[in-house]
C-alpha cells in the first residue's frame, strides 16, 4: 500500500471507527456535551440523530470510552431485536445470568433486580443503542418500558439512541408519541463544512503519522467537500483513493485528476454534471417548449 511512500504508520481514511482519529469538530463536541450533560441530569432518554457517515458510531464508542466510571453501560450494537431479544441482549449486557433461559416475566424481574442492585452500589446505567431507526415497533414500546423502572427520586436506568433521520420519521407517528415526549435530549449531527473538512484530513494524516507539508491543498478540500457534501465517511473514501492513485503514479501531491478519477469511482458523490449533460438538457428544454407552444397555438 501506500503508508512507506508517505511515511505513515497506518491507514489514515479507513471507515472502521477508531477513536484514535477523534476530532472534536464543532458538532461532534457539541454532541458529546449534550450527551455527558443529559447522562449526568438523570434524563430518561437521549437522542442523536445524524444522516449515514456523519460519524454516529465513532461518536457513540467515544462515549463509550469516555463516560464516567460510575455509569455501567449496556451497549448493542444492532438493535434489530424483537422485545424478547432485546430484553434477553440488555441482561446479558447488566450481567444477568441464564438470561437466555428464563421466561420473559422473569427475566424482566431479574433485570429490575439487578438495576436495583447496581443502583444500591452507586452506579448509574446506561443502554446505548447504536443505528436505533432499526428497532421494530414493538421494541420501541419495549424500550419505552424499560425506563418505567424508577426509584421515587430518578430513572434506573438511562437510554441513548444513535441514529438515522428515519427515527424521527418513525417517532412522529402518533403510536409513538408517549416514546416522543421521554426524549428530553436531543442532537441532530451536521456535515463538515470547508474548514472543517481541511482540519479533519489534516488531523486524520498527522495521527496515522505524516509529518510533511500538507498534500491536501485548500482548493482541493473545498472541492472535497462540494462533492462529500462534508459527509466524514465519503471524505474518507475520496482521500484514501487519491493517496493511492498518488502512490501508484509515484506522486507526492494530490492533483485535480487524482480527485476527478476518486470521484468517478465512488457512490454516493454529488457529482457536477458535465458541458456536454447541460446542453443536452438545455436543448430537450428548447424542444418541449416548441412543441408545448405549438399545441397551444392549435387548441
Amino acid at each position: 500500500m501506500y503508508l512507506y511512500h508517505f511515511g505513515l504508520r497506518e491507514l489514515p481514511f479507513t471507515l472502521t471507527p477508531n477513536t484514535d482519529f477523534f476530532l472534536g469538530l464543532e458538532p461532534h463536541h457539541e454532541a458529546l456535551a449534550v450527551l455527558m450533560t443529559a447522562l449526568k441530569t438523570g434524563e430518561g432518554f437521549i437522542k442523536v440523530v445524524g444522516e449515514v457517515g456523519t460519524g454516529k458510531t465513532l461518536l457513540c464508542r467515544k462515549l463509550l470510552n469516555e463516560i464516567p466510571e460510575h455509569f455501567v453501560t449496556a451497549y448493542i450494537p444492532n438493535p434489530y431485536l424483537n422485545p424478547d431479544e432485546l430484553r434477553r441482549a440488555v441482561a446479558v449486557e447488566l450481567g444477568v445470568k441464564q438470561a437466555q433461559r428464563m421466561s420473559a416475566q422473569l427475566l424482566t424481574q431479574r433485570i429490575q433486580n439487578r438495576l436495583l442492585e447496581l443502583h444500591a452500589q452507586g452506579h448509574s446505567v446506561v443502554l446505548i443503542l447504536d443505528e436505533a431507526q432499526a428497532l421494530p415497533a414493538e421494541s420501541l414500546e419495549a424500550l419505552r418500558l424499560f425506563t418505567n423502572l424508577e426509584t421515587e427520586k430518578r430513572k434506573l436506568l438511562q437510554v441513548v439512541l444513535f441514529a438515522q433521520p428515519e427515527l424521527d420519521e418513525r417517532l412522529n407517528e402518533k403510536q409513538f408519541r408517549q416514546l416522543r415526549q421521554r426524549i428530553t435530549f436531543s442532537y441532530k449531527l451536521r456535515a463538515m463544512n470547508v474548514k472543517e473538512v481541511q482540519h479533519y484530513i489534516q488531523h486524520r494524516m498527522q495521527v496515522a503519522g505524516y509529518k510533511g507539508a500538507s498534500l491536501f491543498s485548500q482548493s482541493l478540500c473545498k472541492k472535497i467537500t462540494q462533492v462529500s457534501q462534508g459527509i466524514p465517511r465519503l471524505v474518507n473514501i475520496l482521500c484514501h483513493k487519491m493517496l493511492m492513485l498518488s502512490y501508484g503514479q509515484g506522486q507526492y501531491q494530490m492533483t485535480r485528476k487524482h480527485l476527478s478519477a476518486a470521484i468517478a469511482d465512488t457512490e454516493g458523490i454529488a457529482r457536477k454534471p458535465s458541458l456536454k449533460q447541460l446542453m443536452l438538457a438545455g436543448i430537450a428544454f428548447v424542444i418541449l417548449a416548441i412543441v408545448t407552444t405549438y399545441f397551444i397555438g392549435i387548441l
